[in-house]
């Protein structure tokens, strides 16, 4: 920015110097013309002597001369300077005259020539002449007046330039803090709202990092919270009843419960570790989803007839309507698993002499999938957290109905693996559905 002003500075100043020379010289020469003017109308000793004399008395000087430069009267004595301009041969001087000199920086004067004709014959030539003095006194004051407002503009500059200077780093020098804060592990970044601009999106983009590292290490305590609760009880089931097995008086029907119950919750385990697993694997992005084109009626009947009689063994009515002819690319495998998890929490969760529903249709391009059930349904404040890894709707984590609490985070991994998206819905005590888009297959 000084730069850029001293660079303004410095055109502005040569600008307006070489605009008042101009204006001087173009003075100097119309002054020059009106007295060739008026000898012109009367050339007589009067008029020359009243002419040199009124120059007398301004700060300009006049020199009448015949055409072969012979002075014929001059408003002061020659120095030698305006000896040396005259001595100079001039040729085709035009009607209303032309510059002599105009190096005011070097000469003692700028000066300029008209001539002047009686009766349409040439006479001679009027030089006038102003010292350059005079013209260096202007521009000495010109450049006070620049000096002047060159320092009241850099002190300016300076302010701004402090005023400004503050105003962005106090904010920048804050978030530098809140970031080190957050490299430290303290999420409990507190920042001002700086407005809609660079820095105020920068602010908000920071306190939002910080929320979602706070949520991400919650997440985690909670997670590893959880993952150490759901080992420790099948372990200590497994155990327990091993411990009792291994008694020597115990009776045999009594260990094959025991037995029994062990390998129950070995299953258990199993099951939790293999989903640990496809978890761990789908953070890595090494879970492979192998799209194939499938006709997503008849692959829906096909599940539909592998789970049919569990759901008649539970009394519970299950249909599917799914009549289009929809081609979707999937990876038949693991959107079988999406499925059939929510056909199993439906069974779960559901009463005896209730339905559980597939609906298959096109909306808005996309197919979407509802599976539907009239089981107990899930309270409304519970209704966000439902994807999240164990967590459970069940709050007591019955051994006989709760699962590994991470079914629901494969299924949602697993549908946005495939571009798709999941939603639910319920109402407590009517049921609840899961309703799942994904993009259709078109030729």
């Amino acid at each position: 920015m000084l730069i850029l002003e001293v660079f303004l500075f410095f055109f502005l100043h040569t600008s307006i110097v070489n605009s008042r020379i101009e204006e001087e010289l173009q003075a100097l020469q119309a002054r020059g013309n009106s007295h060739r003017d008026v000898l012109e109308d009367a050339y007589n000793k009067e008029t020359l002597h009243h002419i040199a004399l009124m120059e007398s008395k301004t700060d300009t000087e006049v020199i009448i001369t015949d055409l072969n430069q012979n002075v014929i009267i001059a408003s002061s004595k020659l120095d030698k300077a305006e000896e040396q301009v005259i001595s100079h041969s001039i040729k085709d001087v035009p009607y209303f005259g032309r510059v002599l000199e105009d190096r005011w920086r070097s000469e003692k004067y700028i000066s300029t020539v008209t001539p002047f004709s009686i009766n349409e014959n040439p006479k001679g030539y009027v030089y006038m002449f102003r010292s350059t003095d005079q013209v260096q006194n202007l521009i000495s004051r010109l450049n006070h007046h620049f000096l002047a407002a060159a320092i009241i503009t850099i002190t300016l500059l300076i302010i701004c330039i402090l005023f400004l200077s503050k105003a962005l780093t106090t904010p920048l020098i804050q978030m530098k803090k809140a970031t080190e804060k957050l490299s430290k592990g303290d999420f409990s970044v507190h920042l001002p709202d700086m407005g809609d601009d660079e820095l105020g999106e920068l602010s908000r983009s920071i306190k939002i990092l910080a929320a979602d590292l706070k949520h991400l290490k919650e997440e985690r305590v909670e997670f590893l919270a959880s993952i150490s609760h759901e080992l420790r009880t099948p372990l200590t089931y497994i155990k327990g009843y091993a411990d009792v097995a291994r008694r020597k008086e115990i009776k045999k029907i009594d260990r094959d419960l025991y037995l029994g119950i062990i390998y129950e919750e070995s299953e258990k385990l199993a099951d939790m570790i293999k989903d640990l697993f496809d978890l761990a694997k789908i953070d890595k992005n090494t879970f492979a989803i192998n799209r194939v084109q499938v006709e997503l009626c008849s692959f829906l009947h096909s599940i539909y007839d592998k789970v049919l009689p569990v759901f008649k063994e539970k009394e519970i009515e299950f249909e599917i309507h799914c009549s289009h002819s929809l081609t979707v690319m999937i990876d038949p495998m693991r959107f079988k698993q999406v499925v059939l998890n929510l056909l199993d929490n439906a069974i779960k969760y559901s009463l005896p002499h209730t339905k559980t529903e597939i609906f298959v249709k096109r909306e808005k391009g996309k197919v979407l999938i509802e599976i539907k059930d009239e089981g107990y349904g899930i309270p409304k404040e519970d209704l966000p957290f439902v994807f999240e890894r164990f967590y459970r709707v069940d709050k007591s984590r019955s051994k006989d109905s709760g699962g590994t609490g991470l079914g629901l985070s494969i299924v949602k991994e697993l549908i946005e693996a495939h571009d798709g998206n999941i939603n639910v819905k319920s109402d407590l005590g009517k049921g609840t559905t899961f309703l799942i888009t994904i993009e259709e297959m078109t030729e």
